[in-house]
């Protein structure tokens, strides 16, 4: 795993420098652990000698939405682009574990929490998170890695190679790849849970792109698909986005109608989490 860094690990080393400070403390890895560098007049030395130059420094706290690999002398942006759905797709940095950019859009609430208090989130909703449980959209795997500690199996469906691209180079997704209760699998969620049997999964965490980037899995057949896969007394989480004002209500008001006429019972809103929750 290459180091990786952000405007977040880097600030502080330009102010060493200026400070005359000779070492630091500094996390390779977005804020999983720390590691002591030698700060010299060109540039930063990390352990194992890969070397940050200055320039390089200046560039990675000018970039406040990336994050950046180290590699030997040589920086790169984590970044991809998708020929699946013709967009962009980036880690963006937070205080706490990264997001991911695509189109544009951070796919994790990043204000008042971080991608990891927001996972938590998400399984506080669906408590226990037991059995054999589907993730609809992998993403960074935050939330199949979160779901493993307690699930006996999760798979987890992601459309996008490039975002798994992404993922890969993410140290908070390594379990993603680690993780034999994990499985993979990359096609489109609406296709693939087609191919699932009647009462396969305990849980279904469902949490899509916004409904202007994935319509079809906000629709009424695509629910009917999740209720059809769901065991008895089985839970589903939705999440939807800001449920309670503007664009996200009207998703929200939408989704649990069809919800209910999926066959789903108890929908009800769970707005610490923008999402619904339902049962069968």
């Amino acid at each position: 795993m290459p180091i990786v860094l952000s405007h977040h690990q880097v600030r502080p080393l330009l102010e060493a420098k200026d400070a005359g400070q000779a070492s630091l403390m500094v996390s390779p890895d977005l804020g999983l652990t720390t590691v002591e560098v030698v700060i010299q007049a060109d540039g930063v030395l990390f352990p194992g000698g890969a070397r940050l130059a200055w320039p390089m420094a200046e560039k990675i706290v000018g970039s406040e939405t990336a994050c950046f690999t180290l590699a030997g002398a040589q920086i790169e942006k984590i970044s991809a682009f998708s020929e699946e759905t013709n967009r962009f797709c980036s880690l963006m940095p937070t205080q706490g574990a990264p997001t991911l950019l695509l189109a544009g859009f951070p796919m994790h609430r990043i204000k008042g929490t971080d991608p990891h208090q927001d996972t938590l989130s998400k399984m506080k909703a669906i408590l226990p998170v037991v059995g054999r449980v589907l993730d609809t959209a992998t993403g960074l795997g935050y939330t199949a890695i979160e779901a493993s500690r307690t699930a006996a199996e999760v798979i987890t469906i992601e459309l996008d190679p490039a975002v798994l691209e992404v993922a890969r180079l993410n140290p908070w997704s390594q379990a993603l790849f680690d993780n034999p209760k994990i499985t993979q699998i990359v096609g489109d969620s609406f296709d693939v849970v087609e191919g699932f049997e009647d009462e396969e999964f305990t849980r279904i965490i469902h949490d899509p792109p916004t409904f202007s980037l994935a319509g079809d899995l906000y629709s009424g057949v695509f629910y009917c698909q999740l209720f059809r896969i769901l065991r008895r007394g089985g839970r589903l989480f939705h999440y939807i986005g800001d449920i309670e004002r503007g664009q996200g209500q009207r998703v929200a008001r939408g989704a649990a109608r069809r919800l209910e006429e999926a066959g789903f019972s108890g929908v009800r809103p769970y707005p610490r989490a923008f999402a619904l929750v339902a049962h069968k």
